[in-house]
Formats: C-alpha cells, structure tokens, sequence
C-alpha cells in the first residue's frame, strides 16, 4: 500500500526495515527505534518520536509514512467482543474480531478480502475472493485494535492473543502472513509468545509443511467432518487433499515440533455432522495423532441464506461426552458476538469479487499450486 508513492513502513518486518534504513543511509538501530514507536506507543506521526532525530525525522516524512487500514466501522457486542470493519484499498473492507475473557483478550485477524475455499458453512465464502492483505493491511489490524484497546499491560481490554482465524484462508497468503505473525511476536512489535499466535488452515498440505519450516506458531486445522464424502462437502478443499493426507501433515508438524499440539476445529451443525457416528470418526482421527491435541466444538453460527442449522443442545452435549469418554481433549467454544455478526463463520466485511481472479484461484488449487501471487 502507497500513499502518493510513499513506502508504509507497516509492510516491513525487523529485518525488512533494517534493510530499507540501510537504503536510506541510516544505521539499522536507527530502524529498531522507529520500530518501537509504532508498535509500543503506537505511533504513526514521525513528528512525535522524540528520540529520532530531525534530519531523519524530516527524510521519514518525505520517503514513508505509518499508515493502518482505516477504521469504517467500530462496533460492541453486549457481551464486550468487539468488531471493527476495515477500509483496504479498492473498495474493500474485512472484519477483524476482539474477545475478551477474563484472563485473556484474543484478536481474530482477517488475511485475505474475501476467501476463495468455498466452505459451505461460512458466511465469508459467500462473498466470494478478491485479493490477499498486505502485510501492513494485516499487522495493521492488530494495531488499529490495539490503539483503540489502550493495549496497556495489567489491564483487561489488552491483546495477549492473535489468531489468524478471520477472513481468509492464511496459508494462501503465506509470505505476508508469515511476515505478519513475525511481527506479532518481535519483542520490538507486539511481543506475544509463538503460543499465542495461532494460524488457522482448511488444510493446504504442502503448506502446512512449509509453515512448520519457518515459524513457531500454533497450528489449528479446520476439520469439521472425519470422513471424506462429508468434509468434501463441507469444505471442497478436502477433494485436493484428503483426510489421510490431511493427518498425515498434522503428524509431520508435530514430530517437527515434539512440544507442541493442534487443535482441530469441529463447527457442529444440526443433523448434518452432529450424530454419534460422527463422534466415533473424529475419536479415531485423534488417535492416529502422537502428542495431546485437543478438538474445538463451535455450534454453528447461523447467517442469511444458509441452509445449516446449529445443533441443539443435548446434541452438543452428548458429542462433547462421547469424544471426552474416548479421553479426547475436548473444548467447547462459547459463541460471543453474535448479535453482531462477528461469531465463528459470520465474518462478512465487503468484497468486490473479481470473478475472473475466483476462477483463476480455484484452478491453482487444482493444478496443485499452493499460493496466490
């Protein structure tokens, strides 16, 4: 993103920005300073930072500029989750999600406008794709929530999580994804724990592989259906790469990473995945996978026009004893936002949907191509 060909000093990362002060011919401590200011005092007015010199102060302002998404909508739900609705170039917008909890505040983060994966249950899918973020346009939502949070330490409404778990599918977007979850976890950008950055896939195998090369993060997999007819359903991704294959990749990333553990999310909708045999299926999924992984159960997050309905409560229930009975590690998610529409599955945004590009996407997808350019 450029503003009058001015470079945003959001897209780098640590080492990117060392890189770009060099071009400029500064010293790279010189970059870790300007660094501090954007992400500790959340500053993007390179008159206010007090310890940089003018001269360089002044070759900022002419060269880049600190520039977030714009803020269209900000919104609270009554039970205090927290929905902005950001501007992205093009006419584009997506919906980024805070949840506070008493002893945690997770920031739910878009990574792509619109989603090309066609999951049958997901209110994002219905818009169709556009285009990926940018790194700036990612980071950005971190740091629009932050400056509205006051993300002051010891306090309440503070970001000690970030999951990759809003529009888009991340791993389609791996380079500025990546870059953007380095970030989060610099100690001179946000300083989370690599545990508390989570990346969320539908299950773009190679890609999983490629993720645990290069980044320590929580993985979490989007598995909604142990059986293939149904999860091909649910979501049309698992024609490209099946469940075995699927498993196959998670028990990779965990050998690759002996003390860590994936958490599979399971949407549960009414009669549809819901049923006792489906229980029996998830169970034997789990136990093909070394380590303690747990399964999420979200009840369905009904929006316009689909025809899914969430379970009903004894349904829910008696999954959740079913899988925790085979002792597998079972969490039952809350649904917080859902009067505005900023539940699991209900992120919309605004998306102009390039048909064309949709078409193109689906196809990589097919021919086997893992990223979109």
């Amino acid at each position: 993103m450029t503003d009058q060909g001015k470079v945003n000093l959001l897209d780098f990362d640590r080492q990117g920005l060392r890189d770009f002060f060099a071009q400029l011919g500064e010293k790279p401590y010189r970059a870790e300073q300007v660094m501090k200011w954007i992400y500790h005092h959340l500053e993007n007015d390179f008159g206010k930072m007090t310890d940089v010199g003018k001269a360089l102060r002044a070759k900022l302002e002419e060269a880049c500029y600190i520039g977030p998404p714009n803020t269209l909508l900000d919104k609270a739900a009554i039970d205090g989750t927290h929905k902005w609705l950001l501007g992205m170039d093009g006419g584009n917008a997506v919906e980024t999600v805070y949840i506070p909890e008493p002893t945690r505040g997770t920031l739910c983060v878009s990574s792509q406008v619109g989603c090309g994966l066609n999951c049958q249950f997901c209110s994002t899918a219905t818009q169709g794709f556009n285009r990926n973020l940018s790194t700036a346009e990612i980071i950005g939502q971190v740091w629009v929530a932050a400056k509205h949070l006051g993300n002051v330490p010891h306090q309440q409404r503070r970001i000690t999580n970030v999951v990759m778990m809003g529009m888009g599918e991340p791993l389609l977007n791996f380079d500025n994804v990546v870059a953007a979850m380095s970030l989060m976890r610099d100690d001179l950008g946000f300083g989370l724990a690599s545990k508390r950055v989570t990346l969320s896939t539908a299950g773009l195998v190679p890609m999983i592989d490629k993720l645990s090369a290069v980044s320590d993060v929580s993985l979490a997999v989007s598995l909604h259906a142990a059986n293939d007819e149904l999860r091909t359903e649910l979501v049309p991704l698992n024609k490209r790469y099946p469940i075995a294959e699927l498993a196959a990749a998670c028990e990779r990333y965990i050998a690759r990473k002996p003390r860590t553990h994936i958490t599979f999310e399971y949407t549960l909708m009414k009669g549809v995945n819901d049923q006792p045999e489906h229980a029996r299926q998830l169970i034997k999924f789990m136990r093909r996978l070394p380590g303690h992984n747990k399964v999420n159960l979200i009840p369905f997050n009904p929006f316009p026009g689909t025809r899914f309905e969430r379970s009903g409560p004894d349904a829910i229930h008696n999954f959740q004893t079913q899988l925790l009975s085979a002792n597998v590690l079972t969490m039952l998610r809350r649904t917080r936002g859902d009067d505005i529409d900023a539940a699991c599955g209900q992120l919309k945004g605004q998306v102009l949907d390039r048909t064309r590009r949709q078409a193109e996407f689906r196809k990589r997808l097919e021919d086997g191509v893992d990223h979109a350019a």
